[in-house]
């Protein structure tokens, strides 16, 4: 028999039963559909969580203390134990290869403004180069310098909304407020919107000097001998440098400061890719589950596809025996049946494919939460549909081939 012909009769076939044959492409259709959305919100994820990462700056290398120093008895080991705020100036002045150098230290305070009073207010002490690094852009104002670091002057810029807040329609350039009720500082600036990246929102924030959130917001009795304690270093390598040999002389420099071995460093250095390597195999872990948990609706389509059939092959006997007299061998036969299981599974594959495309765009619609077409998971998706056809339809295939032509034709 040609394949055209087996094609046609099968189509024949599942035409005469459109809502039995529908319903058992159900599950096909469920399966792939389920494939393509689940690993579209996994991939959005991981693409939203790598675009958060980058968007804190470019070719940063984070350097985080492996733990704090505290109490009188660390005061007896010498300097080593952490991160200090001269670490950080150590690596922009003798480090070559590094184009800025941004140490933060967050408290929480009052901040007030005339007759507005605003409760735990997240305050960012950093350093100059917190703008480039960071790829933030000043509004309105200044930002403010290192000299203005140097001196612990009493400056201010505020984030977009905090400004807002506080101010209103008015201009806060050169207007004071009042931090932790005794604080008093001078607005310089205002930032440009940022949003929220991860979990910190930099519009809600107020950024000053470092010098001064460590003399007036988070001073240790111990910082004057210890010095100021910083939990992260955030290093900007230059775009021609090699990073690797950079972090061996961030590592070196440290390691001397600190009073340390290489192999036994007390703070740690990561890269941006690092992190995001991390969190794309956790996500790709998640993904695979995902993928296996909607597979499962593709087995039960499959399983439902072969009790259909075998019910055909109950029901169409009679033709059976019928096609066998007229010279079918067992192969076409066999051929038949299974053309139509792969027909359901491929038709219901195709659909499926159409439901998971628009399905994953609605999501990603309706929910804000971005998600990521996967080519290769719409291959995988509708490959699995045709293998799931071919596995589960071979069985009833193969007992249509087997039945003896005359029982066959006997057959009511």
């Amino acid at each position: 028999m040609q394949p055209v012909e087996v094609l046609r009769i099968a189509w024949e076939a599942i035409g005469k039963n459109k809502v039995r044959s529908l319903l058992t492409m159900l599950g096909i259709i469920i399966g792939v559909a389920a494939v393509i959305i689940m690993i579209a919100i996994s991939a959005g994820t991981e693409a939203t969580i790598s675009d958060q990462i980058t968007s804190l700056g470019s070719n940063l290398v984070y350097v985080s203390s492996s733990f704090s120093r505290s109490g009188p008895m660390m005061m007896m080991v010498g300097n080593s134990g952490g991160l200090v705020y001269d670490d950080a100036t150590a690596i922009a002045d003798q480090i070559s290869g590094v184009k800025g150098v941004v140490v933060e230290q967050d408290a929480t305070e009052t901040v007030k403004a005339g007759d507005i009073s605003l409760d735990s207010i997240a305050i960012t002490g950093t350093t100059p180069d917190f703008i480039s690094v960071r790829d933030m852009t000043v509004l309105d104002g200044r930002y403010f310098t290192a000299d203005e670091i140097e001196r612990k002057t009493k400056v201010a810029v505020l984030g977009y909304d905090l400004a807002q807040e506080l101010f209103g329609d008015a201009d806060p350039i050169g207007q004071s407020i009042l931090v932790s009720s005794s604080v008093r500082m001078t607005v310089i600036g205002v930032m440009a919107e940022k949003g929220t990246v991860g979990e910190i929102d930099y519009d809600a924030r107020l950024y000053t000097p470092i010098s001064v959130v460590l003399q007036k917001f988070t001073r240790t009795p111990f910082g004057r001998i210890t010095g100021d304690q910083i939990r992260m270093i955030f290093v900007q390598i230059d775009d021609s440098a090699n990073m690797d040999n950079v972090i061996l002389q961030i590592e070196i420099l440290l390691a001397k400061r600190h009073d340390v071995a290489l192999d036994a460093l007390d703070f740690t250095v990561t890269t941006q890719q690092d992190i995001i390597q991390t969190q794309e195999s956790t996500t790709a872990a998640f993904r695979s589950l995902l993928a296996w948990v909607a597979g499962v609706s593709l087995i039960v389509g499959g399983i439902g596809i072969m009790n259909i059939m075998l019910v055909s092959v109950t029901e169409r006997t009679r033709e059976i025996g019928v096609r066998q007299s007229v010279g079918a061998t067992p192969t076409d036969i066999r051929w038949q049946f299974l053309t139509e299981a792969l027909l359901m599974s491929i038709v219901g594959g195709v659909i499926g494919m159409a439901v998971g495309i628009g399905g994953a765009w609605i999501f990603g619609t309706v929910s804000g939460m971005r998600t990521v077409i996967v080519p290769s998971s719409i291959l995988l998706a509708f490959g699995s549909a045709a293998v799931v056809g071919a596995f589960f339809g071979f069985y009833p295939a193969n007992q249509a081939a087997k039945l003896d032509p005359i029982d066959a034709l006997r057959h009511e």
